[in-house]
C-alpha cells in the first residue's frame, strides 16, 4: 500500500497540531486554593456539591475592599474554573 500526497498531508496536519498543544502546555500560572484554617471548611462543600456551590462564598473575602483582584483579573464568577483545590 503507498502513501498519496493526502496521506502526507494530513500526517503533517497532525504533527503540527500536536506540536501546538506541546508548546501551549506548560506550568500551571495560576495559584491553588489553599487548604489552610480559612479555606479548609470549602473543601467539603466542593468535593460534595460541586465547584459552583463553593464559589459561592469566594466574593466573601475576595472582593474590592478585603483581598482585591489584579487588574488583569477574569471575571470572577467562575474562580474555580482555573483556581485548583490543593491535593487535585
Amino acid at each position: 500500500m503507498a502513501f498519496k500526497k493526502s496521506d502526507g498531508l494530513f500526517i503533517a496536519l497532525i504533527v503540527v497540531i500536536l506540536t501546538i498543544f506541546i508548546l501551549i502546555s506548560g506550568e500551571e500560572k495560576t495559584s491553588r486554593v489553599p487548604n489552610d484554617e480559612i479555606h479548609a471548611r470549602f473543601y467539603p462543600i466542593i468535593r460534595e456539591q460541586g465547584k459552583k456551590a463553593g464559589e459561592k462564598f469566594c466574593g466573601e473575602c475576595h472582593n474590592e475592599k478585603q483581598i482585591p483582584f489584579p487588574k488583569d483579573h477574569p471575571p470572577k464568577f467562575r474562580c474555580l474554573f482555573c483556581h485548583k483545590l490543593k491535593g487535585n
